[in-house]
């Protein structure tokens, strides 16, 4: 006897289509941020930028923004695999109700509105709060470096500039001669007013990048004359020596420019060196709900701890009452401007320095702070309240960087790379929200 099937007629039709509402389970991922939006948040800020009433209807800004979280959410961060979703995904329909945008509209839609999409970041984040989510008692703070959306490998040093760009003129003015000559004797040869004299497309590739590398060097040595100067002041009572203005306006020639994305740099990671941007991020210990966030160009993340207090006192209105960090935050300035806004501080010492006092003056751990910490962290032992750091930021990167594949920014500049920094951590913080 043949074994009985359910039927499977993919050729049926439905007399009433189902809603695709129906179409995923309740409680699910899709509903929750489509409800969020459409309920919770206030976008009057994105709503205002449509006041026009000429013109075809556009998508509703509350639906394409409901898109874009969810993709965060789901890992999918490309505006062509976004519209694919549209058409593929259910999960995408019941946000959408079976619009489909397509990928251009996607793509516009980010970069018209990145700025109000990043200030989403505070109302999710009361949200948490009013859920009982952020508690402030303890906070980790530590930085990570992604991708910027450019190859390390369209950088120049300011050394190399000097001896590339006086090279390629020289090579330019050349084929400009060498053009010019064979121009007249085809002029001679076929008569003035016959084509084919025009340049041929290498000479005109190699003039531009001249160019280019030109005005890579001239912001090289606007950002040298810009910069602080961050030497020590003389100890011996001997002045200090002075720098000429041609010293000061000129970087070193290890500088480096990328030309796809000037303002990322080369960054040193464990895994080797990439063209990307520093990625800050405070978490909360309670449910490891991100309360600031920030991205930076710089390989250090000393300077960005009293920054990043701030924006979590802004935030969330109040200063936790712990903040650990590892020994890349340490430096006497920032245990002295924790102590003021009386936060207690756990931040990593590395090891303590043999070296006579003479020559480690400069070293971040040789302070009476740096002192008092290392004996704050020594006692405590393997009960102290740093070891809450690792347990607390390292997993939120792991869950962005690996969980959700980020870890290459879509757009291009200090700027953009920080809006799009922020809608990561407020799709981080809407997932957390989501499963409380």
């Amino acid at each position: 006897m043949a074994k009985t099937f359910r039927p499977w007629d993919v050729e049926q039709r439905w007399l009433l289509p189902p809603s695709v509402n129906e179409l995923v389970p309740e409680g699910h991922l899709a509903h929750f941020v489509r409800d969020t939006f459409r309920d919770e948040l206030d976008l009057t800020e994105i709503m205002a930028e449509y006041a026009e009433e000429r013109g075809f209807p556009p998508f509703h800004p509350v639906m394409m923004t409901a898109l874009l979280m969810y993709s965060y959410c789901q890992g999918i961060y490309s505006s062509r695999r976004i519209a694919k979703a549209c058409v593929e995904r259910v999960d995408f329909m019941a946000v959408t109700g079976r619009s489909q945008p397509d990928f251009r509209t996607v793509a516009k839609f980010r970069k018209r509105h990145l700025g109000a999409l990043a200030r989403l970041f505070e109302q999710v984040l009361r949200l948490c709060q009013r859920a009982g989510m952020v508690q402030l008692g303890h906070v980790a703070l530590d930085g990570t470096k992604l991708k910027a959306n450019a190859s390390k490998r369209k950088a120049m040093s300011y050394g190399r500039m000097k001896e590339t760009e006086p090279r390629l003129a020289v090579e330019v003015q050349s084929w400009f001669d060498r053009a010019e000559a064979l121009d007249a004797e085809d002029d001679a040869k076929h008569g003035a007013e016959r084509s084919g004299d025009e340049l041929p497309d290498w000479v005109l590739n190699k003039e531009q990048r001249r160019r280019r590398i030109q005005a890579a060097m001239a912001q090289l040595e606007a950002e040298a004359a810009e910069e602080p100067d961050d030497d020590p002041p003389p100890t011996s009572g001997e002045p200090r020596p002075r720098k000429t203005e041609q010293a000061e306006a000129k970087p070193a020639d290890k500088a480096q420019l990328n030309f796809t994305d000037p303002e990322s740099k080369i960054l040193k990671t464990s895994d080797g060196f990439v063209q990307g941007y520093n990625c800050q991020a405070a978490v909360d210990e309670a449910a490891q709900i991100i309360v600031a966030h920030h991205v930076v160009a710089e390989q250090n993340d000393n300077r960005q701890l009293v920054g990043m207090v701030d924006r979590i006192r802004r935030n969330t209105g109040r200063n936790p009452r712990e903040l650990s960090a590892d020994h890349g935050y340490l430096s006497e300035a920032n245990l002295a401007a924790l102590r003021r806004r009386r936060i207690r501080a756990y931040i990593a010492t590395g090891k303590e320095l043999t070296a006579p006092r003479s020559k480690a003056r400069r070293a971040p751990n040789r302070g009476p702070l740096a002192t008092q910490m290392r004996t704050r962290l020594r006692r405590g032992g393997y009960r102290s309240r740093y070891r809450l750091r690792k347990q607390t930021v390292e997993p939120v990167f792991g869950q962005v960087k690996h969980g959700r594949s980020f870890s290459r920014f879509s757009l291009r500049g200090l700027t953009a790379a920080g809006g799009e920094w922020a809608i990561v951590c407020t799709a981080h913080n809407l997932l957390k929200l989501a499963r409380r």
